[in-house]
C-alpha cells in the first residue's frame, strides 16, 4: 500500500484531534516540571495545521503536505513547540521530496527525519528529558520493524510503542533543558510532557495506518 496526499492530510487531522482530546493531560503533565501550556500550546498549533493541510488540493505532493504543516504550525504557536514542530515537518517534507505517494520507507525516513530535526533544533541528547527521549527510540524502531519486512502499520506500530517506553522512561530522568532543569531533583519521577505527546503522536499515526 502506498500513502497518498489525501492520506497525509487525514492523518494531521487525526492526529489534531487526538491532541486536542488530551491536551488537559498534556498541560497538567507540563504544570509539574513547565509552564502548564504544553497541552494548550499543540492544541493551537494542530489546529491551525488541520485547518490549512485541510485546504490543500488533492493534487498536492506529500512534502507540500509537511510544508504547509510546518508554515501554519510556526505561524500559529511562538513557543519552544513551534520551532520544534515545524523544523520536524521541513525536514519530513524534504525526505519525501519529489514523491507522489509514500510506501513503507518514505514513512520511515519520515519519522527519522522529524526525530533528527527536533534533536538538531532543540540541541538535546537522549537522557535530557524531552521530546527527545521518545522521537529517537521511535525513529530506529520503525527502522529496525521495516527491515525485518512489517508494513507501514506495523513499523509505525513498533514507532509508537517505542515513543511510549521512552517517555515512560523520562519519569527517572533529571531535566537538563528548558524550564524544567530548574527543578533538580524535582523533576524526578514525572513523565516529560514533550515525550508524553510525542507518544500520543506517533501512535496516532501508527492508528491511523494501522491497515497498511
Amino acid at each position: 500500500m502506498t500513502i497518498s496526499t489525501q492520506d497525509l492530510v487525514a492523518m494531521f487531522i487525526a492526529v489534531a484531534d487526538a491532541i486536542e482530546a488530551d491536551k488537559d493531560r498534556l498541560s497538567e503533565l507540563d504544570g509539574v516540571i513547565g509552564d502548564a501550556d504544553h497541552g494548550v500550546s499543540l492544541g493551537i498549533g494542530f489546529s491551525a495545521v488541520k485547518e490549512a493541510v485541510a485546504g490543500l488540493d488533492a493534487s498536492a505532493e506529500p512534502v507540500t503536505v509537511f510544508n504547509t504543516a510546518a508554515k501554519s504550525f510556526l505561524n500559529a504557536v511562538g513557543a519552544s513547540s513551534g520551532p520544534l514542530y515545524a523544523t520536524a515537518f521541513m525536514r519530513a517534507g524534504a525526505a519525501v521530496k519529489g514523491k507522489a505517494e509514500l510506501d513503507r520507507d518514505d514513512m520511515v525516513a519520515v519519522v527519522a527525519a522529524m526525530a533528527k530535526g527536533i534533536q538538531d533544533r532543540g540541541k538535546a541528547e537522549r537522557g535530557d528529558k524531552t521530546m527527545v527521549d521518545a522521537w529517537l527510540p521511535a525513529a530506529e524502531a520503525a527502522a529496525e520493524a521495516a527491515q525485518g519486512g512489517a508494513g507501514i502499520g506495523g513499523s509505525l506500530d513498533a514507532a509508537a510503542k517505542a515513543a511510549q517506553e521512552g517517555a515512560e522512561a523520562t519519569k527517572a530522568m533529571l531535566a537538563s533543558k528548558g524550564r524544567a532543569a530548574r527543578l533538580g531533583d524535582r523533576s524526578l519521577g514525572h513523565m516529560d510532557p514533550g515525550a508524553a505527546s510525542t507518544a500520543l503522536i506517533i501512535r496516532t499515526m501508527a492508528d491511523h495506518f494501522s491497515a497498511a
